[in-house]
């Protein structure tokens, strides 16, 4: 029998009369029903986020920090049940899907460290003048398909925390998870804060239209991030946006083969490729090439793809159909090309699943597609530079700039060619990392505004300065 879930609308979990099915891509087989709202839902779940907000946004910071602390707890003690349905519906290993609960369980206790401290802009005999940071309002958070509850976690924890009362529309790709936790929560957050509602695609512009709306965050394709841009434009919506990616790596003629190979296969592998900041080119100097590009491809020989629930995958399938077809175009365009693989090339079609092979190109030219564009799948182009500036220089011809990193047995020289790169974080001698307290942000295409961190957390604020002439005072 098909679980059926419910949104979580003013503090109540609500069914809709129309339903959505979501798909296992280990298997195709349909393992849940979501509500499938449309503007009437979407309406009912924003009237009680303004209204919650007006008694929300004035609680003591104190008092929203500790529901957001008891969210992480919350998350913390159902680890099992979320990992386990989270690989159901988005395909990621076990492991992989225990590293994002964790981790979102981790985003909302750090973010409840954070705090909105007034600034002091001036102390004079003449006058008092601090900055403080009210909060944005009503906002509306979307969130994709490749990690749901962790990028759903890095809009709610900084909304709530801010003052801000939030409406949240998870991918419908992946939106089990995400309504499970709505469920465990609809006791512990107060009613209305907290909207989590389910839907097509279509749902998102009405969430960007809507005119009480104060603020929009969407994690996604540069594409889509445009048009709510523009839609956000109409009433100056204030938005942040993380978008897409074709980050590089530059692994320098130092770089020990045998310790960067592993790392470096993660670094474009770790869930099937669907990262935005995973190094989708990666440039390596000519004179350990062919050694690495070698050893990549025989550590690659030995990881198991497969269904994420078995004992031993490493690399799960791609988690929806539309995608899964994109990535088998960019490979049969490199096969049109004649560009030379490495490893895989191949898919076998006959057996449930969207699955792809892990894939390695050698060496194929910058205007290959494969290279051009963001993969978002289990592919990693190896490309050979000569020198050090060439390396910068092909790197940085994109126009996104999400991430990048550098791979060097030179700290110092690594920090140097970080500097170069037109990205908003740059990795030396790691992949991966975001740390809650340090802000992500895109350079170029790959976003407007920053998540993480204080400076996170103050992208659901206005500041407000307040002045007051300490001399003129009535008698």
């Amino acid at each position: 029998m098909v679980t059926q879930y419910k949104n979580l609308i003013n503090g109540k979990m609500v069914s809709t009369s129309g339903a959505l099915d979501v798909v296992n891509p280990a298997n195709e087989e349909v393992i849940g029903q979501v509500p499938a709202c449309g503007e009437k839902e979407l309406n009912e779940a924003v009237v009680a986020a303004r209204a919650a907000f007006k008694t929300w946004s004035k609680k003591p910071i104190e008092e929203r920090r500790e529901v957001v602390k008891k969210i992480a707890g919350v998350i913390s003690d159902n680890f099992d049940e979320l990992f386990r349905l989270l690989t159901a519906e988005q395909g990621k290993p076990h492991e992989q899907a225990q590293g994002e609960i964790m981790g979102a369980a981790h985003m909302a206790g750090s973010q409840a460290t954070l705090d909105l401290e007034d600034e002091i802009n001036e102390d004079s005999e003449q006058r008092l003048s601090r900055t403080r940071r009210v909060p944005v309002g009503v906002v509306g958070g979307i969130v994709p398909w490749n990690f749901p509850v962790m990028m759903a976690m890095q809009k709610i924890a900084p909304a709530l925390l801010s003052g801000c009362t939030i409406v949240l529309k998870p991918s419908p790709f992946t939106p089990l998870t995400t309504l499970r936790l709505a469920e465990l929560l609809a006791d512990v957050v107060p009613a209305g804060v907290l909207n989590i509602i389910t839907g097509e695609d279509s749902l998102g512009p009405l969430i960007t239209a809507h005119p009480d709306i104060d603020k929009i965050t969407f994690t996604g394709s540069t594409a889509t991030g445009k048009k709510i841009m523009e839609g956000a434009s109409k009433d100056l919506k204030r938005i942040t946006l993380e978008l897409g990616g074709n980050d590089a790596s530059i692994v320098l003629p130092d770089a020990n083969v045998e310790k960067v190979a592993e790392q470096l296969f993660w670094s474009s592998f770790s869930n099937a490729g669907q990262i935005c900041i995973a190094a989708k080119r990666v440039y390596i100097h000519e004179d350990i090439y062919d050694d690495l590009s070698a050893a990549i491809a025989d550590y690659a020989k030995n990881v198991k793809v497969g269904d994420g629930s078995e004992q031993g995958t490493a690399v799960g399938p791609i988690q929806n159909k539309k995608q899964y077809d994109r990535v088998l175009e960019l490979i049969q365009d490199a096969k049109d090309n004649g560009y030379k693989f490495l490893v895989g090339g191949d898919h076998e079609p006959n057996i449930p699943g969207y699955y792809v092979p892990i894939t390695i190109l050698d060496n194929p030219p910058e205007e290959a597609r494969i290279v051009a564009e963001e993969q978002f799948g289990p592919v990693m182009p190896l490309m050979k530079f000569s020198s050090t500036d060439e390396a910068i220089t092909r790197a940085n011809a994109s126009e996104y700039g999400l991430a990048g990193a550098v791979w060097t047995a030179d700290p110092d020289e690594g920090v140097r060619v970080a500097e170069q790169l037109e990205t908003g974080t740059v990795w030396v001698n790691e992949f991966l990392h975001l740390s809650p307290f340090a802000p992500f942000a895109g350079h170029k295409q790959s976003g407007f505004g920053a998540e993480y961190g204080k400076e996170g957390l103050l992208e659901f604020t206005y500041p407000q300065v307040i002045t007051v002439k300490k001399d003129n005072v009535p008698a």
